[in-house]
Formats: C-alpha cells, sequence, structure tokens
C-alpha cells in the first residue's frame, strides 16, 4: 500500500482567509475551475489511506475513519471554493479514484465555514460544474464535464498534482501542477497562466 500520507493539515478554522485581488481585478476568469481530489484538495489518497465508515467531528472540518485516522482539507481549500464560487466560477472535481462512493461521501461530510453572510455549506454543494470521480481518463472527465456545462476547454483551468495529467491540455485546457495541495497562491498562478495562454495582458 503507498504511504504518502505525510501531509496532514492542521484542521482550518473559520476565519475565511481573505481573497486575492486577482478575482476581481475586472480582467477575464475562467468559466470554470477543476479539481483533482487525492493531494490537491486534500492530502492522502481516499481509495487507500481511508478505511470507512466515517464520522465527522463535530464541526465537520474533519473526519475520522475505522481505524482512528483524521482527514481534511488543505488550510485554504474553504476559503478557494467561496471565494471562486462568489466570483462567479463553476466548480468542478475530476479525480480517477477507485473509491469514488468513498470520495463522495467524503466532501458531503466535510463541511464549509461561512464566508460573510453565507451559511455552513455541504463542500459537494460547491461543484455545480460536476462531479467526474471514477476510474478513467482526467480526457474522458473533461470530455464529460464539457458536454454537462456547455463551456469550452479553454475557458477551463485544472489543478492536479500529478505531471501525467497534462495530457489533458490536449483538449485546450490550461493545468496547473499543485506541489503541495491547493492554496491561494497555487490559484492565483493557474488563473496568470490561464490569462497568459488567453492572450490576456497581464497587470504589471
Amino acid at each position: 500500500m503507498p504511504k504518502k500520507l505525510s501531509k496532514q493539515p492542521t484542521f482550518p478554522d473559520t476565519t475565511p482567509t481573505a481573497v486575492p485581488p486577482i478575482l476581481s481585478d475586472g480582467q477575464p476568469l475562467p468559466r470554470a475551475v477543476v479539481f483533482d481530489l487525492d493531494y490537491t484538495l486534500w492530502p492522502f489518497w481516499v481509495d487507500t489511506h481511508v478505511y470507512p465508515p466515517l464520522k465527522p467531528n463535530a464541526a465537520h472540518s474533519a473526519c475520522t475513519d475505522k481505524i482512528g485516522e483524521s482527514f481534511a482539507f488543505y488550510d485554504d481549500v474553504p476559503s478557494v471554493l467561496h471565494g471562486l464560487a462568489r466570483a462567479g466560477v463553476r466548480l468542478a472535481v475530476a479525480s480517477r479514484t477507485h473509491a469514488p462512493d468513498l470520495g463522495r461521501e467524503m466532501l458531503k461530510l466535510l463541511h464549509i465555514p461561512p464566508a460573510s453572510a453565507d451559511k455552513v455549506r455541504k463542500a459537494i454543494e460547491f461543484f455545480d460544474a460536476g462531479l467526474e470521480i471514477y476510474p478513467s481518463s482526467k480526457i474522458q472527465h473533461f470530455k464529460a464535464i464539457n458536454k454537462r456545462t456547455g463551456i469550452p476547454f479553454t475557458d477551463m483551468l485544472f489543478f492536479d498534482d500529478e505531471s501525467r495529467n497534462r495530457d489533458t491540455e490536449s483538449l485546450g485546457v490550461t493545468m496547473w501542477l499543485v506541489r503541495d495541495g491547493v492554496t491561494w497562491n497555487e490559484v492565483v498562478e493557474g488563473i496568470k497562466e490561464w490569462r497568459r495562454r488567453k492572450g490576456v495582458q497581464l497587470a504589471s
């Protein structure tokens, strides 16, 4: 069994992280942002590290599995989901995990604390552009997202921790490789790269 599980997060508190100016600078944003799950939104492989059944903590900020291990998002993820959604960006998941039901359950049990006047929501509710969670190529995942939403591949930005998934760029998708999970800095750099490829003049 893989033993990559090494970056357990400090479970996020309910204080929203400041949203970066790039989301409100008047320049174009991707119409859809797509996230991988394992080692992108959370620091574990859901199909090899997590043993059901799952039980959420009182705040639904983390889940405990059958053997007592705790699992949660990377720290910035709740704020990232809020910020992108409030900026009008549609969100989706593209994961080839072999435990799709467990991945979906984790997204239901982990809740996102409110930002400003928002209410607490299940993480799964943020992904209005769809959940493609099943063993397949990421190419197939993106084709399904495109068919469902009608959003062109060139208007999609993809965050993933595996460089092999750059094959999605053959469709016109912009992929940004994350090394230590999704953070606001990674999101900002990904948006800058997407804008560069779209020919948007970057602010100095």
